[in-house]
């Protein structure tokens, strides 16, 4: 664990201008705001990862997203997404309430942190695969921090699994030839890392069942027990 490394590395993200087309994008939608939001100041910068140093399971999403990320300064807070993430992480005991509404409204993750490949928001929630590849060094350097403690990642999506699986070889971790394709409930053993496919937290995946709380849940619940941590049991059917 280096939690002054992983601050400083969370301060050096924020200031980054890297990609052009990003840097346009998250700014805009800050000075413009979505009505609902138009009283409250928006984030508008690259958002870095969030949760404990100590951290044993990452989660790894996409992007941030324009009026949720973008606009609360903290990954998966302020929009539908979060919701669903971080009441699946609450009622696995793994965080301290269900909800993540802005940055400073007191959630805490238990030995979960919580980050992606890409940190500014993009049009249409679609990063370009340059854009992916430029963002790539954040990611290893998390990884590597976050590698003395580390036991376990979660990639919701196939996007973050291309992204991942390249940072992981980069970071120290010895990553399959050929590389291990994406799939829900994908499990690859590596060198003192287990790591899991999740389909992504997205409303078009939660809003059509492809992802229901109880899928998200047994991933999310396999991978904390993988890397050591306690989680809570559910009664069959709660929280669908």
């Amino acid at each position: 664990m280096d939690s002054s490394g992983l601050a400083a590395l969370d301060r050096r993200i924020t200031r980054c201008r890297a990609c052009p087309r990003l840097v346009a994008w998250r700014e805009e939608v800050a000075r413009t705001r979505r009505a609902a939001f138009a009283d409250q100041p928006y984030w508008g910068r690259p958002v870095p990862g969030f949760g404990p140093p100590d951290a044993r399971l990452l989660i790894v999403g996409l992007a941030p997203a324009a009026h949720g990320g973008n606009r609360t300064g903290r990954m998966f807070t302020g929009d539908r997404s979060g919701d669903v993430l971080y009441r699946a992480l609450y009622d696995l005991g793994l965080a301290s309430q269900p909800h993540s509404v802005h940055r400073d409204d007191g959630l805490r993750l238990y030995g979960v942190r919580v980050t992606a490949p890409v940190h500014c928001a993009p049009p249409a929630n679609k990063p370009t695969p340059g854009e992916r590849d430029t963002c790539r060094p954040w990611l290893v350097q998390e990884l590597r921090l976050l590698r003395p403690g580390l036991r376990a990642v979660v990639v919701l999506g196939a996007f973050g699994w291309q992204a991942a699986l390249p940072a992981l070889a980069e970071a120290g971790w010895t990553v399959p030839r050929p590389r291990p394709a994406f799939a829900h409930g994908a499990h690859v053993r590596l060198d003192g890392l287990d790591l899991f496919g999740c389909f992504h937290v997205s409303q078009r995946n939660t809003f059509t069942g492809r992802l229901t709380p109880a899928m998200l849940r047994d991933v999310l619940r396999t991978a904390a027990r993988t890397a050591g941590l306690p989680v809570a049991d559910l009664p069959s059917g709660q929280g669908e």
